[in-house]
């Protein structure tokens, strides 16, 4: 999965981008509050223990 889809896939999960970093994007579950910093690597692929931290985080 490349970043670009991951951000399609926290919007659908009805994540919200809370603000802009320098290199990386804090993410929130409204559903629980739960935040979380996404890289900003466009093109890139996830790397697996990422994409399932990232979920952890927020509570996916």
């Amino acid at each position: 999965m490349k970043y670009r889809e991951l951000y399609k896939e926290l919007r659908k999960a009805g994540c919200l981008l809370l603000r802009h970093g320098c290199r990386h994007d804090i993410w929130q579950n409204p559903a629980n509050g739960q935040c979380s910093a996404v890289p900003r690597h466009g093109t890139e692929e996830v790397p697996k223990g990422t994409l399932k931290s990232i979920y952890q985080r927020l509570g996916l």
